[in-house]
């Protein structure tokens, strides 16, 4: 698909002779665009190169040097050049614009030296052009991802960096730079709230670079304190936890290292202290940080680095799991949220087999987004699923479960690569990033139904199915082992709920007893 840009970021090598005239320069400039001579827009064009020509030779500047510092100079003049006196004091950004494509036609010339370390930059563009359209996408996102990468392109080399050295920190300058690049753009400029988008686009074509091994590739962060590098690597290997897990270990201890120095020179008096500081800057996480710190000074223990007295140190927070009731709805209402789910559009389709697997199996959000397609077996009636312990565990897959997934794959289902049992409608089709994807879901399919005053969020019904189990005569162990609890005190918290049973060993008021 051809875009918008004319000219190819080709930096040719540097000319040894010197450049030629001036109307011959500009002659082959206007040619480069693909222009009439006699339009309005080559006229435009021609009168802000040969202005810049005629600026360059008035300050002594050699066509060779010129450089982003220069044309800002020639943008900020103050103009009293002689036939063009009656132009602004202040360039405008369209009109800047057309001076810096000529400056670019001149770098692709090779009569101003451009060294940004990269060899064959149009071939590259070329082929992740390519690589977007593979994906696709539709066509305002992809243009997006197509113009960002020639964007940032241009940028680097007005700002004289080399593709080595791209990083997070010049991708963010990037995404704010006050733009002047000699691009495409309406009316002159762009819009000034496209900052997430240059910043997502631009680190899009950086990691396709990196890739293909065109630039080097960004080494891992290693952290500075070889005891926290040990700590994430043995919560890593030994303990099973999830990278999710591992970041929220990592960025509450980084906070309070600060405040605590060396683990040899800790004492109960600073670990409280900095408790105290962290748990009033998080109030809402106080418990689980009691969990972290006390984590990690276990693992410090054994490392022979701290005082095992110190595990006492950190107080307890109390926790009142047992003080409320799990939210939940009726079977009469979660029938309703189903048979609010259309089937028309393959999202409908999608959608209905995701409530259908949170409804009838009571599955986490993170349960329906991990599974795969090797998770069903269809000869064998059942369905696999991980969970937090990622211990598989087989649950049976009810007659309607399974026709809404067979639905599902047969005419709703992208195809795609990905393993991934549920993905997304729109190109790219990949699977979900979080679980409030699926939270998502089953709040459209509330505003679909228009189904007001239930809980939002998927995990109601999870609290629903053991509720309603409860007072369908279940026990207590059978709805643990369909939830997949690993402690019973878990299940527990489902008692509470069992109001007929309740209503049995329930003793009648008394009424008023003479005193």
């Amino acid at each position: 698909m051809r875009t918008r840009s004319s000219l190819p970021f080709r930096a040719a090598p540097l000319r040894v002779e010197d450049p030629p005239s001036h109307g011959t320069l500009l002659t082959a400039f206007l040619s480069s665009l693909s222009l009439d001579e006699r339009s309005a827009c080559a006229v435009l064009f021609g009168a802000a190169a040969r202005h810049f020509l005629h600026w360059l030779e008035l300050h002594g500047i050699a066509v060779r040097t010129i450089d982003d510092r220069a044309v800002r100079r020639f943008e900020k003049h103050r103009c009293r050049c002689h036939r063009y006196s009656a132009q602004q004091p202040v360039y405008k950004a369209d009109i800047a614009a057309r001076v810096r494509r000529f400056v670019r036609f001149l770098e692709d010339q090779g009569y101003v030296e451009v060294d940004d370390g990269i060899d064959d930059l149009p071939r590259h563009l070329a082929d992740y052009f390519d690589a977007i359209n593979s994906l696709q996408l539709a066509q305002g996102p992809a243009q997006s991802y197509r113009s960002e990468a020639e964007h940032v392109v241009a940028w680097l080399r007005i700002a004289r960096r080399r593709w080595a050295d791209i990083d997070d920190t010049i991708i963010d300058q990037y995404a704010v730079h006050d733009c002047r690049c000699p691009v495409w753009r309406k009316r002159g400029k762009l819009v000034a709230t496209g900052t997430k988008r240059r910043r997502r686009c631009a680190r899009h074509f950086v990691e396709f670079l990196r890739g293909r091994g065109v630039i080097p590739s960004v080494e891992p962060v290693v952290d500075d304190n070889p005891h926290m590098a040990a700590y994430l690597t043995w919560l890593k290997q030994h303990r099973g936890a999830t990278d999710e897990t591992i970041r929220r270990y990592r960025t509450d201890i980084t906070r309070l290292m600060p405040m605590l120095g060396e683990p040899s020179q800790w004492d109960a008096a600073a670990l409280r202290r900095a408790f105290q500081r962290r748990s009033k800057e998080t109030p809402g996480s106080a418990s689980l940080l009691v969990t972290i710190m006390r984590s990690y000074i276990r693992f410090l223990i054994v490392q022979g680095e701290c005082r095992p007295a110190l595990l006492h140190a950190i107080p307890s927070v109390q926790r009142y799991r047992l003080s409320a009731l799990p939210r939940h709805v009726d079977p009469a209402m979660i029938e309703k949220i189903i048979a609010a789910c259309p089937t028309d559009r393959p999202v409908e389709v999608r959608d209905k087999a995701i409530i259908l697997l949170l409804a009838r199996l009571g599955l986490r959000a993170g349960d329906v987004r991990d599974m795969r397609l090797d998770d069903i077996d269809w000869r064998g009636g059942y369905i696999r699923v991980k969970g937090k312990t990622r211990r598989p565990d087989r649950l049976p897959l009810p007659q309607d479960v399974g026709d809404a997934i067979l639905a599902y794959l047969a005419a709703a289902r992208p195809k795609a690569v990905e393993d991934h049992l549920f993905l997304r409608v729109q190109a790219p089709f990949r699977p979900f990033s979080s679980s409030a994807e699926i939270a998502g879901i089953v709040a459209r399919t509330h505003e679909r139904g228009g189904i007001g005053g239930v809980p939002t969020g998927s995990h109601i019904f999870r609290h629903s199915l053991a509720t309603n189990l409860l007072r369908a005569g279940a026990g207590l162990e059978s709805v643990g082992t369909i939830l997949r609890h690993s402690s019973p005190e878990t299940t527990a918290i489902y008692a509470k709920v069992d109001l007929p049973m309740l209503m049995k060993i329930a003793q009648p008021w008394p009424g008023d007893l003479p005193c």
